[in-house]
């Protein structure tokens, strides 16, 4: 695997998160608690709306890594063509929806005092606008991930960082009205979308452009093969990662959101090293299960003991330094149970980092089925837990809920990789 790529996978996670150690801080003080609360929960729908592709753009990459090279090179255009059409299909649909929701009573799910209805309205009918533009990336950018155009991406990855950050901090020198923050959301994810197609095109060989390509039925069905449990995993994963903040913000108010969110980003950004590591060994690792399926094996086996290794002298690190990082970014912006609930969710990352690797590894042997639906049981459970302990510890609550879940996800992964009993079914 090279560190290259890793490099520039790190490059583009990390430094989006020093801009937002900068913003944050001033951004809060400007639009106060309660709107940061619901930006927050803006970012969330919007990475949630990127994973509604119907598993395609993991299929995209998974497909376009394992015959690059090989005979069947030709069908690119075909695959790429294919699943534009699927993704922007599902991602208006899901326009659709959204704008349907928050219009006949979506702006009632959270608790507000000082933030309008008209607010919530229009901000969320802007980010039914993002929905088909996420979906059709994803396509792009697992084109890019298929050719190991890391550097491109992370670019990008800069670029989106910033302008999660940075935009909304700009518009709230003018005004602390929503929807102009959320608007600086969707205009970044236009941008990105011209130009992760843009790179993506740029990847393939001139021979494999000399000719546009087309929706073809067989290429759908390929990918919807593997993208069909991908699908399942693509809509129930975001919410398991992401239900946390909205349960918080329906239980508690949208300013509990924030106590919150601070220290979850605080931990859960560290998965950068993992995101770095998982992307790249995805395309190889699938490409090498045609070729070496033994050295396959061995390169995810020596990045996940690295990958355990360094995640939990990570942890450990920041989980006593947590009171310092929040005293010295955020101040009084934040209640006192935001250095426990960071404390409890160090735990959770890093048996998520454990996950991710298993999951990136099964998902590179076409195993799409049996993590599908793990995250279908795990589904239930979740939420559960979250409606008890939230009820009854609040934040905190929220925190140790999430925790359960990674660890169990992250143990029922690892005994479907190392199981040659759930290969056989799933």
């Amino acid at each position: 695997m090279h560190v290259r790529n890793i490099f520039w996978n790190l490059l583009g996670l990390g430094l989006p998160l020093l801009i937002a150690v900068v913003t944050v801080p001033n951004l809060i003080a400007r639009i106060g608690t309660e709107r940061f609360g619901f930006l927050a929960l803006a970012w969330g729908l919007i990475g949630y709306a990127g994973a509604l592709d119907l598993g395609v753009g993991r299929a995209v990459t998974q497909r376009v890594s394992a015959i690059r090279g090989y005979a069947q090179e030709s069908d690119i255009p075909d695959v790429i063509a294919t699943a534009v059409k699927i993704t922007a299909t599902i991602g208006l649909a899901g326009l659709v929806l959204i704008a349907l929701g928050g219009v006949f009573g979506g702006y009632d799910l959270i608790s507000r005092n000082t933030v309008s209805k008209n607010e919530v309205i229009v901000s969320i009918l802007l980010l039914a606008v993002a929905i088909p533009m996420q979906a059709i990336s994803a396509t792009y950018r697992g084109v890019n991930e298929a050719y190991l155009n890391f550097k491109s991406i992370s670019i990008l990855r800069v670029f989106l960082g910033a302008a999660n950050f940075g935009g909304p901090f700009l518009v709230a020198l003018y005004t602390d009205k929503l929807y102009w923050v959320v608007a600086t959301l969707v205009l970044s994810r236009s941008i990105a979308l011209i130009a992760y197609r843009h790179f993506a095109y740029k990847c393939l060989p001139e021979r494999l452009l000399v000719q546009p390509g087309q929706y073809k039925k067989e290429q759908a069905k390929k990918l919807l093969e593997f993208g069909g449990w991908v699908t399942v995993s693509s809509i129930v994963s975001p919410f398991l990662v992401q239900a946390d903040r909205f349960f918080v913000g329906a239980l508690i108010t949208a300013a509990a959101v924030t106590t919150y969110v601070i220290p979850y980003e605080i931990t859960v950004q560290s998965m950068i090293l993992v995101g770095a590591i998982t992307t790249v060994a995805f395309p190889m690792i699938s490409n090498l299960i045609n070729s070496d399926p033994e050295k396959a094996k061995s390169v995810f086996d020596k990045w996940l003991v690295r990958v355990v290794i360094v995640m939990f002298c990570a942890m450990c690190v920041l989980a006593f330094i947590m009171p310092f990082i929040l005293n010295l970014w955020v101040k009084d912006y934040v209640a006192p149970e935001s250095v426990m609930v960071g404390r409890i969710l160090c735990l959770g990352v890093f048996f998520n980092a454990i996950g991710a690797m298993y999951y990136s590894y099964l998902h590179a042997h076409g195993r799409t089925k049996i993590t599908a639906i793990f995250h279908v049981v795990e589904l239930p459970i979740f939420v559960g837990l979250l409606y008890v302990f939230i009820g009854e510890f609040g934040v905190v609550g929220a925190a140790v809920a999430w925790s359960l879940r990674v660890c169990l996800d992250a143990v029922l992964l690892a005994l479907a990789s190392c199981s040659r009993l759930t290969s056989n079914y799933f």
